[in-house]
């Protein structure tokens, strides 16, 4: 990445737009990546999914393994073009073979799901592993779900719950819930305050919804107020977003502290 487009990734889009979509259209991949995931979320510009595929697809042709993902994204979600899950699974398995840690998840994802793959949860266990591996703070989440519940590994609530603590402190509003929920359990309802205050944050909206009504039946008072402060914004996130993806493959942690 050139040093402008990497100091433009953290200022306003309105602002640099105009100098970024030059560097996209004299071959700059990086920001060919990032024109496309503006365009793709209609940050500082009108939403053009057409037009994100285009810039990742061009980005993608450098071997840029983000933009490799993203258009495998795209076709998981029928953004710019149909939905084809089978065509998305060929993306994010070229771009984890350049070790993206985003990809390697997506890739879990459909193996967990069984879309656009075979559905194998042994192998999708194996996926989630490599990508908590290279620090990927959501896959950790997923793996702790494998080791709290059983799923092809022996149950182990130790390593789970470690899981959901890295999850958490790498930003996951998942695993910031999970490692929550565990503190409640163990009476630490302060500590566990802390962390759903940080992933309401960060949550969708359908997630904070189901945060909320969990929230509000606990015999926690603490937490039953948190419940009233929360107020889920109106509609979906977008799926396109590099840091989002579809309902979980596996299911969610137990409500939080619904019955501590």
């Amino acid at each position: 990445m050139s040093p402008l487009v990497d100091e433009w990734i953290h200022t306003d889009p309105r602002q640099v737009l105009p100098g970024l979509s030059l560097l996209a259209h004299d071959g700059d991949p990086q920001a060919q990546l990032l024109l496309g995931q503006l365009l793709i979320n209609g940050a500082g510009v009108s939403r053009n999914p057409d037009r994100a595929l285009h810039w990742f697809k061009k980005a993608a042709k450098a071997q840029l393994s983000m933009a490799i993902n993203m258009v495998g994204r795209c076709h998981e979600y029928g953004l710019g073009t149909p939905v084809n899950p089978e065509e998305a699974a060929k993306w994010y398995f070229q771009a984890a073979a350049f070790d993206c840690d985003w990809a390697i998840y997506n890739y879990a994802h459909l193996l967990a799901s069984g879309r656009g793959v075979p559905k194998d949860r042994g192998a999708a266990f194996v996926w989630f592993g490599l990508a908590a591996s290279r620090g990927h703070a959501r896959a950790m989440h997923f793996l702790g779900q494998y080791y709290e519940y059983g799923w092809e590994t022996p149950v182990d609530r130790a390593t789970a719950f470690a899981w959901y603590r890295r999850s958490a402190e790498g930003g996951d509003f998942r695993g910031q819930c999970s490692h929550a929920s565990v503190l409640v359990e163990e009476g630490r309802v302060s500590e566990a305050v802390h962390w759903l205050r940080l992933a309401m944050k960060t949550a969708t909206p359908e997630y904070l919804q189901h945060l909320k009504q969990a929230l509000a039946t606990s015999a926690q008072a603490e937490l039953r107020e948190l419940a009233a402060n929360i107020s889920p914004p109106p509609g979906a996130g977008r799926a396109a977003e590099i840091g989002d993806d579809s309902p979980g493959a596996a299911g969610p942690h137990p409500p939080v502290g619904a019955a501590a």
